[in-house]
């Protein structure tokens, strides 16, 4: 008897009357949230405009979900298209299952999209994202405890979560939780890669870079502990490759992009500056027009007081010199 363990939730949908709120699709939208969030004050803090990773975000998080879900039917086909099941519930995203690798790699070409209208560097963008990026994948793993999926293999470990259903082959008990395991660590990358970037000053993609090395170290042993069903290459399950391919070409850009591109961008949103330079001038221009009109001013009160001195003496004739001999005369 086990002492203690996580417990899942007995269904995975509230309802608010007639509104189904699914666990799994709230906790990708909290995700995304976070995610714009935290760019924004990152993109801000880089010299971008305010608003600008939100209207990208905008082409990026659906392209997104088309790719993450795009990629699990693809690698998990026979659970939609194989005798006795229905192909319309791959469109059941609510449901769960979507893949990491697809929403990455579909959610970067709606990013593009969306920097190449602003005229933004897309390296730019995802380093700002990056860590944001890490935080919704924390949160939207949660999404599994929901549905009780993509758990680990059994244990007794006190914080072993507990799998009461039993569809789909699902077999009641204590299983590592591995989406905690991987909540944990997906927070852990994006610590690591705000530390890296104060402290290194990455750009040019060199941020997202690291994001994506140290995401798919900890995926390649998570995915090992895994016990749902995967195809499998050489004994390994399919994600693990994808892993590994992943994990090499992100050291590989790292390297190269250290070696060609050294430092940080300096502009990453054009007109910003720009725009704050000609703010500045028209400060200073309005400075010295007021300046001058306040010389201009202050010479005429100047010439005005003269002009006022002339007339008094002119008007009260010699009578001020014949005072000098008199008072000489006194002394």
């Amino acid at each position: 008897m086990e002492l203690a363990y996580i417990p899942s939730p007995s269904r995975g949908v509230l309802y608010l009357g007639p509104v189904p709120l699914r666990g799994y699709a709230f906790c990708i939208i909290i995700g995304v949230f976070v995610a714009v969030w935290l760019g924004n004050k990152r993109w801000v803090a880089r010299g971008g405009r305010v608003g600008t990773v939100a209207d990208i975000a905008v082409w990026a998080v659906p392209f997104g979900l088309i790719g993450g879900r795009l990629y699990h039917v693809i690698t998990d086909y026979e659970l939609y298209f194989s005798e006795g099941r229905d192909w319309v519930d791959a469109f059941k995203v609510w449901e769960g299952g979507l893949g990491i690798w697809g929403a990455i790699a579909l959610g970067a070409v709606g990013a593009w999209i969306g920097c190449r209208r602003r005229g933004i560097p897309l390296p730019a963008y995802a380093d700002a994202v990056a860590p944001g990026i890490a935080l919704a994948q924390a949160i939207g793993r949660w999404g599994n405890w929901f549905n009780q999926e993509l758990y680990g293999k059994p244990t007794d470990l006190p914080w072993a979560v507990e799998i009461t259903s039993s569809t789909d082959g699902r077999l009641p008990g204590t299983y590592h939780p591995t989406f905690l395991y991987e909540s944990l660590w997906c927070i852990g990358v994006a610590l690591l890669v705000i530390w890296a970037d104060r402290r290194f000053k990455l750009g040019h993609g060199r941020a997202f870079a690291l994001y994506v090395a140290a995401y798919c170290a900890g995926r390649f042993w998570i995915e090992y502990m895994r016990v749902d069903e995967a195809h499998h290459i050489l004994g390994l399950r399919l994600n693990n490759w994808t892993a590994l391919f992943v994990f090499v070409l992100a050291v590989i850009y790292l390297v190269l992009s250290a070696r060609k591109r050294p430092g940080r961008e300096e502009i990453v949103e054009p007109g910003v500056s720009d725009g704050d330079g000609d703010e500045g001038a028209a400060a200073v221009v309005g400075g010295a027009e007021a300046k001058s009109e306040s010389q201009s001013k202050s010479g005429e009160s100047s010439a005005e007081a003269d002009g006022e001195e002339k007339k008094d003496a002119g008007a009260s004739g010699g009578g001020g010199v014949k005072k000098e001999p008199e008072s000489a005369e006194k002394s």
